[in-house]
């Protein structure tokens, strides 16, 4: 569907709507169950949407209109599922239940808080509406460096969530840190492979009239894993529940980009079950 010289803006006005209706819904699910992790599963999927939406509306070629939506949808349903899962069958994430002694029964602290990430997926959807301008119709070098770095990345992040779901699972490493796979060579492998991710929209964009729009994915991407909402937080709730055992893992393993560990990736004081390989 091509809309003309607007489509780009267009398709950031109709992905904002849809993002603030899908996350009133989200919003109304947590005041009822008191679970504000439906949060993460409702962006997920909305950015995901987004590159759908941006796909349908966009007036580029149909090679890339259709990768971006592939690519981007089945990047978002993974990940919401996989914290569908996590929501669902488990207790409301710390880092919101700490946010819960702040805001209290005040919900519309939590609205905004919920509105807030459907601005966020608007700004997400950046890279998506300059690979849906993208004119070139043919498979070039950047859109098979496009689709290796969305593999490695995604099947990359699906691994780091089963190693540490797997860890989660067993009783007898509560307290514990995940030393496990990928999480013996970062703090965060999960986050790194969503990082990645960004990428690949990169080079999807390659030969649109707004590629530059592309590199807002990765660079914000990393500003928030690293400074404001991801690896912050993350790691102070690791404190409040783990504490030694995340000092010591802090210690020897990479925040973030993957690197062997300076020491045994084992804590000093005890090692944790660790489940069959």
């Amino acid at each position: 569907m091509t809309i003309g010289p607007m489509s780009a803006g267009m398709s950031l006005l109709v992905i904002w709507l849809l993002a603030v209706a899908a996350q009133t819904v989200g919003w109304l699910w947590q005041k009822r169950h008191r679970n504000a992790g439906m949060v993460d599963v409702v962006w997920s999927a909305g950015v995901g949407g987004a590159a759908v939406v941006a796909a349908v509306l966009g007036d580029g070629a149909l090679l890339p209109r259709v990768l971006l939506a592939v690519l981007g949808g089945l990047w978002g349903l993974r990940l919401a599922g996989h914290l569908l899962h996590r929501v669902l069958g488990e207790p409301e994430d710390g880092r919101y239940a700490h946010m819960r002694k702040s805001f209290g029964q005040d919900q519309r602290k939590w609205f905004a808080f919920f509105q807030f990430q459907a601005l966020l997926v608007v700004l997400f959807a950046l890279p998506f509406v300059a690979v849906a301008r993208n004119p070139k119709p043919s498979v070039t070098m950047w859109i098979l460096v496009g689709v290796a770095f969305w593999l490695l990345s995604v099947f990359g992040e699906a691994a780091a969530d089963r190693q540490l779901a797997r860890f989660r699972a067993n009783p007898a490493n509560k307290g514990y840190t995940c030393r496990d796979g990928l999480w013996r060579y970062s703090r965060h492998p999960n986050y790194f492979f969503e990082w990645l991710h960004w990428f690949a929209y990169v080079c999807l964009a390659v030969g649109s009239p707004l590629w530059w729009l592309a590199w807002a994915g990765p660079l914000v991407m990393f500003v928030f894993l690293r400074w404001v909402s991801g690896i912050p937080y993350t790691e102070a709730q690791a404190l409040r529940t783990r504490g030694d055992d995340y000092r010591d893992y802090q210690q020897t393993t990479p925040m973030l980009f993957p690197w062997f560990p300076k020491t045994p990736a084992e804590p000093s004081s005890k090692k944790p079950v660790r489940n069959a390989p």
